[in-house]
């Protein structure tokens, strides 16, 4: 057992270290929706900004696009010519994506200045494609409705995940070459 131990340690270690930090980020993210509901930044200030920035990305299109506090749920409602399109809802401001980023990037900590620059860069990036997926979804559901589901269901999460993905593909190259010096 313990030959197991020491032969998978760098193993476990990542476990432990993906898991722990994943499980610590969710609890600090969930005590946060607890306790920052606003009435000014509705539902919660990310998700406020998320739409708000979503907003002047599709009018910067040339869309006229509004958002507004949806009076039934904790969302903000995205219309676009005055036709009501999506909520954006909690989930969709990329924080449970970025919480599952971090931790996998603090399981393959590497040197300090390149770990926070990367963990910074990587927030930014995804963040910012975020936002760029919720546009390019509103704009491809106002074109196109009849492609509703497969845009939401396919192109959507594929935006952020292929996002988040390449991002991990480029830690551990980053990663790896450091570790080889």
């Amino acid at each position: 057992m313990l030959k197991l131990l020491v032969k998978y340690k760098s193993v476990i270690r990542f476990i432990l270290i993906f898991l722990g930090s994943y499980f610590v980020l969710s609890l600090f993210y969930n005590w946060y929706l607890d306790l920052f509901r606003s009435e000014v930044y509705y539902p919660d200030y990310v998700t406020h900004m998320v739409a708000r920035q979503t907003e002047m990305l599709i009018n910067s299109f040339g869309y006229a696009a509004q958002i507004e506090p949806h009076q039934y749920h904790l969302s903000m409602k995205l219309m676009i010519n005055d036709q009501y399109l999506a909520q954006i809802v909690e989930g969709c401001n990329a924080m449970s994506i970025m919480v599952l980023f971090v931790a996998f990037i603090l399981a393959f900590f590497g040197r300090l200045k390149t770990t926070l620059a990367f963990l910074l860069a990587g927030l930014v990036i995804i963040y910012a494609m975020n936002i760029i997926r919720i546009a390019i979804l509103s704009i491809g559901i106002y074109e196109y409705p009849q492609h509703t589901e497969f845009l939401h269901s396919i192109i959507f999460p594929l935006i952020i995940y292929g996002t988040v993905f390449l991002l991990w593909i480029l830690w551990v190259y980053i990663y790896s070459k450091n570790q080889a010096r």
